[in-house]
Protein backbone atom coordinates (compact mmCIF):
# COMPACT_ATOMS: atom_id res chain seq x y z
CA UNK A 1 0.00 0.00 0.00
CA UNK A 2 1.34 3.41 -0.96
CA UNK A 3 0.05 6.96 -0.84
CA UNK A 4 -1.15 8.48 -4.13
CA UNK A 5 1.50 11.23 -4.19
CA UNK A 6 4.24 12.11 -6.66
CA UNK A 7 6.89 11.36 -4.03
CA UNK A 8 8.92 8.17 -3.85
CA UNK A 9 7.38 5.82 -1.30
CA UNK A 10 8.71 3.79 1.60
CA UNK A 11 6.80 0.53 2.05
CA UNK A 12 8.88 -1.41 4.57
CA UNK A 13 11.28 -1.00 7.47
CA UNK A 14 13.96 -2.80 5.44
CA UNK A 15 13.49 -0.33 2.57
CA UNK A 16 13.73 2.63 4.96
CA UNK A 17 16.94 1.23 6.44
CA UNK A 18 18.40 0.87 2.93
CA UNK A 19 17.40 4.44 2.03
CA UNK A 20 19.04 5.71 5.23
CA UNK A 21 22.19 3.75 4.37
CA UNK A 22 22.27 5.07 0.78
CA UNK A 23 21.46 8.76 1.46
CA UNK A 24 23.00 11.20 3.93
CA UNK A 25 19.91 13.47 4.17
CA UNK A 26 16.42 11.95 4.25
CA UNK A 27 13.01 13.47 4.97
CA UNK A 28 10.13 11.01 5.47
CA UNK A 29 6.54 12.16 5.86
CA UNK A 30 4.41 9.42 7.40
CA UNK A 31 0.70 10.09 7.10
CA UNK A 32 -2.56 9.61 5.24
CA UNK A 33 -4.30 11.55 2.47
CA UNK A 34 -5.84 13.91 5.03
CA UNK A 35 -6.11 17.69 5.28
CA UNK A 36 -3.04 18.01 7.53
CA UNK A 37 -0.87 15.66 5.44
CA UNK A 38 -1.55 16.60 1.81
CA UNK A 39 -0.09 20.13 2.10
CA UNK A 40 3.16 18.66 3.50
CA UNK A 41 3.44 16.19 0.58
CA UNK A 42 2.82 19.06 -1.86
CA UNK A 43 5.59 21.15 -0.25
CA UNK A 44 7.97 18.18 -0.34
CA UNK A 45 7.23 17.64 -4.05
CA UNK A 46 7.93 21.32 -4.67
CA UNK A 47 11.22 21.27 -2.72
CA UNK A 48 12.73 18.21 -4.43
CA UNK A 49 14.34 20.33 -7.15
CA UNK A 50 15.55 22.99 -4.71
CA UNK A 51 17.15 20.40 -2.41
CA UNK A 52 18.73 17.75 -4.67
CA UNK A 53 20.94 16.63 -1.77
CA UNK A 54 17.85 15.54 0.24
CA UNK A 55 15.92 12.33 -0.37
CA UNK A 56 12.18 13.10 0.03
CA UNK A 57 9.92 10.11 0.78
CA UNK A 58 6.43 9.38 2.06
CA UNK A 59 5.12 6.41 4.03
CA UNK A 60 1.55 5.32 4.70
CA UNK A 61 0.86 5.75 8.45
CA UNK A 62 -1.54 2.77 8.49
CA UNK A 63 1.03 0.39 7.01
CA UNK A 64 2.11 -2.01 9.80
CA UNK A 65 5.71 -1.39 8.69
CA UNK A 66 5.30 2.30 9.60
CA UNK A 67 5.77 1.32 13.24
CA UNK A 68 9.46 2.03 12.55
CA UNK A 69 8.41 5.71 12.51
CA UNK A 70 5.35 5.63 14.79
CA UNK A 71 7.40 4.09 17.63
CA UNK A 72 10.38 6.45 17.46
CA UNK A 73 11.09 8.07 20.86
CA UNK A 74 10.97 11.46 19.09
CA UNK A 75 7.33 10.76 18.13
CA UNK A 76 6.12 9.68 21.56
CA UNK A 77 4.10 12.83 22.31
CA UNK A 78 2.80 13.43 18.80
CA UNK A 79 -0.95 13.89 18.51
CA UNK A 80 -1.51 14.83 14.85
CA UNK A 81 -0.57 13.50 11.45
CA UNK A 82 1.65 13.53 9.58
CA UNK A 83 4.76 12.50 11.46
CA UNK A 84 7.67 14.05 9.56
CA UNK A 85 11.13 12.71 10.34
CA UNK A 86 14.44 14.19 9.22
CA UNK A 87 17.42 11.80 9.17
CA UNK A 88 21.09 12.77 8.85
CA UNK A 89 23.50 9.86 8.35
CA UNK A 90 20.80 7.43 9.52
CA UNK A 91 20.04 9.30 12.78
CA UNK A 92 16.93 11.32 13.59
CA UNK A 93 17.91 15.00 13.79
CA UNK A 94 14.41 16.50 13.84
CA UNK A 95 10.81 15.30 14.03
CA UNK A 96 7.58 17.25 13.65
CA UNK A 97 3.90 16.41 13.69
CA UNK A 98 0.82 17.92 12.13
CA UNK A 99 0.72 20.38 9.26
CA UNK A 100 3.86 22.40 8.52
CA UNK A 101 4.36 25.45 6.33
CA UNK A 102 6.97 25.64 3.60
CA UNK A 103 8.89 28.10 5.80
CA UNK A 104 8.91 25.68 8.75
CA UNK A 105 10.12 22.83 6.54
CA UNK A 106 12.82 24.84 4.76
CA UNK A 107 14.08 26.17 8.11
CA UNK A 108 14.68 22.58 9.24
CA UNK A 109 16.18 21.53 5.89
CA UNK A 110 18.55 24.51 5.91
CA UNK A 111 19.55 23.97 9.54
CA UNK A 112 20.02 20.19 9.46
CA UNK A 113 21.04 19.49 5.84
CA UNK A 114 23.37 22.39 4.96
Amino acid sequence: MVLPTNLKHVVSEAELNQILKDHENVMVCCGRMGPMCVPVYDIMEELQEEYPHVEFRDMLFDNPEARVIRELPQCRGFMGLPFTIYYKNGKVVEATSSIQTKEQITEILDREFK
